[in-house]
């Protein structure tokens, strides 16, 4: 059995050194233990502080692709290093280490292809109340996407099996961490999570430059995990509002043209046959989506098949 502990990196090279120091070569129920770093265009040291410190692999990026491009590389490469199963961390050292074992157990025997680790949200000082606000949001979006009960979701800690990252595909070009859960779930995968630590912060999280900017990024992040993955009752929702509205508007018209009082209320008419036609469109898009994600579902266990082989 091979552990192989990937790194996503930019620019890490002050952190980066504190983090390998860390990591284990010896984990039960491994044979070996490796690290991989997926330097993502970086221009420090970064890839020359990974070398001094005994990384086994490398994966360049020519250029800055972004954190979900990076997690999709590395476990390309981690899956041709023939990695039987995948952790996942960060290169700021903000998890602990030590909880690698507790996060591989599951997976070692059997109970789960995807164990993410749970940090504690709560008592994590450096975190602002807002972005313990939008994480508590996403973890709830991914639950209800996912039909799973994962508490952290955007936990980037996290490991799985062989199987699990052949089966991964993220569209998102921000983060990985919700959408890997939603898949995994939908493909009904086993998940679990564990507990684990984190470190005192070493440096900004390079996702969230600004309060706004994590807000905006966060909810456009959550729109798009229902879109893709749930269209049909995003579209649908928004049609039957639409067509609820439109259908009540045109019932109060015919109350006052009943009444003898139709006249003055043409843009009552009108505002109830746009809504009406709107919310019946909207429908339509949702039936047309929901085909589109049955296409989207075929093409990725086809791609499965041939990563399999």
């Amino acid at each position: 059995m091979k552990l192989i502990i990937q790194i996503p990196c930019y620019n890490e090279e002050a952190t980066l050194a504190i983090a390998l120091d860390a990591l284990p070569r010896e984990v039960p129920g491994f044979d070996k233990v490796e690290w991989l770093i997926i330097d993502d265009g970086s221009e420090d040291e970064t890839i020359r502080v990974a070398q001094e410190n005994g990384v086994d692999h490398i994966v360049r990026h020519t250029r800055n692709e972004g954190l979900a491009k990076g997690f999709m590389n590395g476990l390309d490469a981690c899956l041709r290093l023939g990695a039987d199963v995948i952790v996942n961390t960060d290169a700021d050292n903000q998890y602990n280490a030590e909880d690698i074992p507790a996060l591989t157990k599951p997976i070692t025997d059997g109970e789960a292809d995807l164990v993410v680790g749970a940090r504690p949200i709560a008592t994590i000082e450096h975190f602002s109340p807002v972005k313990k606000i939008l994480q508590k949001l996403g973890s709830w979006v991914v639950r209800v996407a996912s039909r799973t009960d994962i508490p952290d979701a955007p936990s980037g800690f996290r490991a799985m099996s062989r199987k699990a990252a052949q089966r991964m595909m993220v569209f998102n070009e921000y983060t990985y961490t919700l959408e890997t859960i939603i898949q995994a779930g939908q493909k009904n995968m086993a998940i679990t999570s564990v507990p684990v630590r984190v470190n005192e912060d070493l440096r900004p999280s390079r996702l969230f430059k600004s309060i706004p900017s994590y807000i905006r990024r966060s909810v456009v992040t959550i729109i798009r995990i229902f879109v893709v993955y749930r269209p049909f009752r995003f579209f649908g929702i928004i049609g039957a509002t639409l067509f609820s509205i439109g259908f009540l508007i045109g019932l109060r018209f015919l109350w006052h043209y009943l009444n003898g009082e139709g006249a003055g209320h043409i843009q009552s008419l009108i505002l109830a046959g746009v809504m009406l036609g709107a919310g019946f469109q909207t429908i339509l898009v949702a039936f047309l989506a929901d085909l589109l994600a049955a296409n989207r579902k075929m093409l990725e266990d086809i791609r499965f098949r041939i990563r399999e082989d």
